[in-house]
């Protein structure tokens, strides 16, 4: 107990040291990441935002607010408290004027000051092409992730073998990534990014082309009345996502901030998720408090294609394949099996604290897709095309924003009463210290677009309505709470559940942060949802309640300014009626070693972890190499360590080098099928260059 007694005042009493720009974006990313629940993910755009202002500082006296929004930081209140001081009292002197502001507190100022600076001077927006190319930056990345222990997928079979069954991959385990970007402030962008993953071929077989996947943009924003365009590769959002978002967006998080979207209507793509963009043109038109975006794409997607012969031997696809992934003969006979069209049209209106839009979108295929009928799908798009329409609102009086959109699909098959999706929403500071969030959604189970993002329980903008309220709130000077409660209902089938169900989330979150150096947070987060019972005859499937609890201890803390430590401990339970109480177990210690003065960084972790099954696995993050994204499940029992180093040299390079492994217990395979291992080891490795000019 002494021990830690002396260790807990060694905390408390260490100095306060400034933080570096990995610290505050990883920060960010982390938080982000983790309520994401996935091990694939790609945040690269936003981790770029956060970057880039980090070096380019949005100057306060000179934004109109949408700079501020994207950094998801502040609520709308904040933003719109910000530009009626701005406006009342003319520009701000110095950045301590913002402890003035009615709804910023000492810790929201703390966040937002690495991204922000005050400057009388005005920002220039005219471009000469002399100055692009003095001050432009240009950034070549250079990947490369090795397979390690052999999978069985990659057995030495010959062509018959492999070529007859989906059990082997065509190409080696390791994966090659490249980037090569140009970019002017957020101004300019011209990029190229080309992937290859495990096993997929390179520069032979079905892959003669080299990468298995390529992606090039050139995108510009800044003009009076050209505000922004690109050709190529982009991503579109509108509204709250129920009609078009292209890129991801937050779920339910800690922070009510995220439960608002913040749409960006054109960004130049640069990821390497297979699906979720648009290939074509795009560009936004403004003139005064209007404006208009048009876009076009047509990019091939992965799809089963059938024949009927019934009807003239007309082709159509029953299956889309949203993986990307080209490694067997099954998922290379899915390739480019069907066209898709997209155009798009988004009207906006911006005057003062009022934003309002009205967006159409016509989706079409060059041949129908009729995904095999089952009863939880029977009510899902089927056909060539669909349109949608929608409109969105965003209000702030005062200390409140109201927001929220409404949207509807048309097809022939539809009745006009069904098809609908809507979500309304305010975010309230009832006081600098206090705020709360309530937001309505009620999606039909007719309502289905293919890209979509809208704040859901479940994967989809469908089948769903519920009601979510969330608040944060500052007790004192080191502690503050931040809590959500949702109640949802899904009024038919999912995959899954057999029958119309309901359930609900908590999550209570106290942290207490003395100082900048140290941080201690738990969390309680308990979800309730129906899923099928695992007893069944075979006829007819009951549902039951599946209570999940999630409790976790985090601390972190900065002993000087070469060493950090974070410490976590995670503790997950499931309950339900058909099967045995299940529990697991993390406990991670973080170790990162930055000397100011050396060009070496250093990341490590050991973890323990002890579940009973794949159902109580446990998410935690870890930190990579820049644009690598890991957030990885634990589960089953072992340990897990990695070890991350970065090298900068010649003032324009950065070197990353990142050896993880898993040690399971009591194991001789580890996964199963094309992607199993034998015996108990699974380990990654991965090196990156950077060449930044």
């Amino acid at each position: 107990m002494k021990f830690f007694v002396r260790f807990a005042f060694l905390l408390f009493s260490v100095q306060a040291y400034g933080q570096d720009r990995g610290d505050i974006i990883q920060q960010r990313i982390e938080f982000i990441s983790e309520q994401t629940q996935s091990e694939n993910m790609d945040l690269t755009n936003l981790m770029e935002q956060l970057n880039y202002y980090f070096d380019h500082p949005i100057n306060l006296n000179t934004t109109n607010g949408e700079e501020l929004a994207e950094l998801y930081l502040l609520t709308d209140v904040q933003i719109n408290d910000l530009l009626l001081h701005r406006k009342a009292f003319g520009k701000l002197i110095s950045i301590y004027e913002l402890q003035s502001l009615s709804y910023w507190d000492l810790q929201v100022i703390q966040l937002i000051i690495p991204f922000v600076h005050v400057d009388d001077r005005l920002d220039q927006i005219h471009i000469t092409w002399k100055e692009a190319m003095k001050q432009g930056k240009f950034e070549e990345y250079l990947r490369y992730q090795p397979m390690i222990e052999s999978k069985a997928g990659y057995a030495d079979v010959s062509d018959s073998v492999r070529q007859a069954s989906n059990k082997y991959y065509y190409g080696n385990g390791d994966r090659y990534y490249t980037r090569f970007r140009y970019t002017y402030k957020t101004n300019i962008s011209v990029g190229l990014t080309t992937e290859k993953d495990a096993g997929e071929q390179f520069f032979r077989g079905s892959q003669k082309q080299g990468f298995d996947f390529y992606s090039a943009h050139a995108f510009f924003k800044g003009g009076k009345y050209l505000k922004s365009a690109v050709i190529g590769d982009y991503q579109i959002q509108v509204g709250q996502g129920l009609n078009l978002w292209s890129s991801y967006a937050f779920g339910k998080t800690a922070d009510l901030t995220t439960m608002k979207r913040t749409a960006i209507p054109i960004r130049a793509y640069t990821s390497v998720d297979e699906s979720r963009f648009l290939r074509g043109a795009a560009a936004d038109f403004g003139y005064r408090n209007w404006s208009m975006l048009l876009f076009s794409s047509q990019k091939k997607m992965d799809g089963v294609a059938l024949s009927d012969s019934t009807y003239d031997d007309l082709e159509f696809v029953s299956t889309i394949d949203l993986t990307g992934l080209h490694r067997t003969t099954s998922e290379i006979a899915k390739k480019n099996g069907l066209s898709e069209r997209i155009i798009g049209a988004n009207v906006r209106y911006v005057q003062g604290a009022l934003r309002w839009g009205a967006a159409l979108v016509h989706q079409s295929y060059d041949k129908p897709y009729n995904k095999t009928m089952q009863y939880y799908n029977q009510f899902d798009f089927r056909g060539k095309q669909q349109l949608s329409i929608s409109s969105d609102y965003s209000y702030v009086f005062r200390n409140i924003n109201v927001f929220g959109e409404v949207s509807k699909v048309l097809r022939p098959d539809l009745d006009p009463q069904k098809g609908w999706a809507m979500v309304h929403a305010a975010m309230m500071a009832l006081d600098p210290k206090f705020s709360l969030g309530i937001l309505y959604r009620n999606y039909q189970k007719e309502y289905q677009t293919f890209y979509n993002a809208g704040f859901s329980e479940g994967s989809n903008t469908q089948n769903e309505q519920g009601t979510y309220a969330a608040l944060k709130w500052k007790l004192a000077p080191a502690w503050s709470l931040n809590a959500y409660v949702d109640l949802f209902k899904f009024p038919w089938m999912k995959y899954g559940v057999d029958a119309p169900s309901y359930g609900h989330e908590i999550l209570i979150q106290p942290i207490f942060k003395p100082s900048k150096t140290f941080e201690i947070y738990g969390r309680f987060r308990q979800q309730m949802r129906q899923k099928n019972s695992r007893d069944t005859d075979g006829t007819v499937t009951e549902i039951e309640d599946v209570i999940q609890r999630n409790y976790r201890l985090n601390m972190s803390c900065v002993l000087n300014e070469f060493i950090s430590l974070k410490t976590r401990l995670e503790y997950v339970t499931i309950h339900r009626p058909s099967n045995k109480p299940e529990k697991g177990m993390l406990l991670s210690q973080d170790i990162i070693f930055k000397p100011k003065i050396s060009p070496f960084d250093v990341s490590m972790r050991f973890a323990l972890f002890d579940t009973d099954s794949y159902d109580t696995r446990i998410y935690t993050f870890e930190s990579n190499a820049l644009y690598v994204f890991a957030v990885p499940a634990y589960y089953y029992q072992g340990s897990r360590a990695y070890f991350l180093l970065r090298y900068s040299f010649w003032h324009s390079c950065d070197l990353w080098i990142k050896y993880g492994v898993f040690l399971y217990e009591n194991r001789s395979t580890i996964s199963s099928g094309a992607e199993q291992i034998s015996g108990s080891r699974k380990s990654d490795f991965l090196i990156q260059l950077r060449i930044s000019l």
